[in-house]
């Protein structure tokens, strides 16, 4: 009797022991659950695809007569003559890496400005918001091709001149001259890089509208995730608008900060007015012997160095990012 009691006791105390599953553990496993189509076909379709692009910047392909393609192993070969014999690959590899570079700050400061003035109370708020997204549902698959050759954004881009009808002649690219933009910048004494750069940002003002779309709605998320009681009992101890944005909207949206900034690079890195990517698919795509495989190694160097500028980004940014904690 006194061992079944005992028996009894120690499956009473295994019973109490075990904890109910968190509600955070059964969101992690649901999680697991809608994710699972994407990474079963990325391990079936995409992973063998990864290993073959890999394996043929390594090699050289020739054709045989009967049918079918044999691969010699040059090692470093293709990479080499990217780098070195190509004439074009450098120098389109670095002007596109110092837009991109230029292009982060760019997009992430407009994208959180337009959201902080759509997160006010106003009339037509929810039409405004519509308005700014518009971009991101229009740029994509043909309507992308389309912007990408249409003539009148050439010729606003060009520096080719017109007349205007009053006998003088008038550049369209020039917004900077007619604001006096620059002007205003020498006479603050401020170094010609950076007017250079804002120069640059106004006259492509058009691209960061339509790039920030999808930055500007995960910035407005988290505005709005922020607890108006903080906002309250800032204002009640007599804390300036501006006080507000730096102590309280900044440091809780720092985390935004971060997702969009890598979210940029990688938007860039896909988009299809993204020049190294052009050039790289127009030597797969040209005349050149082993283009295939040249272009190949071209699209291994760029990612690593894509991946790279996201690591320096994370880097860089997880240091000023404040996490809120939930305890």
């Amino acid at each position: 009797m006194n061992g079944q009691a005992t028996v009894k006791k120690a499956k009473a105390i295994t019973t109490k022991a075990k904890k109910p599953r968190s509600l955070e553990k059964t969101r992690s496993r649901a999680g697991w659950f809608f994710v699972l189509p994407f990474v079963a076909t990325f391990l079936a379709v995409y992973i063998p695809i990864i290993i073959d692009s890999i394996k043929y910047s390594f090699n050289r392909i020739e054709m045989l007569k009967g049918g079918g393609y044999t691969l010699h192993f040059v090692g470093w070969q293709n990479y080499s003559e990217a780098l070195f014999v190509n004439p074009n690959f450098v120098k389109i590899l670095t002007s596109g890496i110092q837009q991109l570079i230029f292009d982060i700050p760019a997009i992430v400061i407009f994208a959180l400005f337009i959201a902080v003035i759509l997160n006010q109370k106003m009339p037509g708020r929810a039409l405004f918001r519509t308005v700014f997204f518009i971009p991101v549902i229009i740029s994509t698959g043909i309507v992308e091709s389309l912007d990408a050759s249409n003539v009148l954004l050439d010729y606003m881009g060009s520096t080719s001149t017109i007349d205007t009808g009053t006998g003088t002649q008038s550049q369209a690219s020039e917004i900077i001259s007619s604001m006096d933009i620059q002007r205003l910048f020498a006479n603050m004494k401020i170094g010609t890089e950076l007017v250079d750069y804002v120069v640059q940002l106004v006259n492509n003002i058009y691209s960061i509208i339509n790039r920030s779309g999808v930055q500007m709605l995960i910035f407005l998320a988290g505005l709005q995730s922020i607890s108006p009681a903080i906002y309250e009992s800032a204002f009640m101890e007599g804390a300036s608008a501006w006080e507000t944005f730096w102590k309280i909207t900044f440091p809780m949206i720092s985390p935004m900060i971060l997702v969009n900034a890598i979210y940029t690079v990688i938007d860039s890195f896909t988009s299809e007015s993204n020049q190294v990517m052009t050039f790289i698919s127009g030597i797969y795509h040209g005349s050149e012997p082993n283009g295939d495989v040249i272009s190949s190694a071209m699209s291994w160097m760029y990612f690593l160095i894509v991946i790279l500028i996201i690591a320096v980004v994370s880097l860089l940014l997880s240091a000023y990012v404040f996490y809120q904690r939930r305890d």
